[in-house]
């Protein structure tokens, strides 16, 4: 169940007045957590991969909640956290293995077949190929856009590019799904 911003500031507003901040951030936990650990899995892919950068972005966003400005969404604010968090882990993984992100991407997509958690067609596996192909930006914006269902603005929040070049990305990466998916189904 996704939180009206009036639930948010009651929520911030009882974790800072000391209504038992555990509680209330377990509480903020089973409003977000299945939709950040879909986010994060879509830019990580593995399952186990996702459950340790979910735990870590939740352990950022307890030790920053505090802190929180409300100047943004509290979602926005909690996805911003978990697409870092998810990315920082991409660029350390790149960087143990010492290969490209290409490689990683390819890495990534070769995973997915392999994968117990993966249960989709061939359909769906070709899409999530060719989400995988597209650079990273345009993978974000793709994912946020047909997954999460995020308004451009609420992106802007999230990734700080502007409304014009998410708008931009996602137009492009939509094209080139369309011809890889074609592409691949028809070979």
């Amino acid at each position: 169940m996704e939180l009206s911003a009036e639930q948010e500031k009651e929520l911030l507003n009882r974790f800072n007045t000391g209504d038992d901040p555990e509680r209330v951030f377990t509480e903020l936990l089973g409003h977000f957590q299945k939709r950040v650990y879909w986010h994060i899995r879509r830019i990580v892919i593995n399952h186990e991969d996702a459950d340790d950068v979910l735990q870590n972005t939740f352990i950022r966003i307890w030790e920053k909640l505090g802190s929180f400005r409300g100047e943004s969404r509290l979602y926005t604010w909690i996805f911003r956290i978990a697409t870092n968090e998810a990315l920082s882990f991409l660029q350390k993984k790149q960087n143990r293995m010492s290969i490209s992100m290409d490689e990683l991407q390819e890495q990534l997509g070769d995973s997915l077949k392999a994968s117990a958690y993966f249960n989709g067609n061939r359909t769906e596996l070709v899409l999530q190929q060719a989400i995988l192909s597209l650079p990273e930006k345009q993978r974000l914006v793709f994912n946020m856009k047909y997954y999460e269902g995020l308004k451009y603005e609420e992106m802007e929040e999230i990734l700080g590019t502007s409304v014009g070049a998410l708008k931009a990305s996602y137009h492009l990466a939509s094209k080139k799904i369309e011809e890889f998916v074609k592409r691949t189904l028809n070979s």
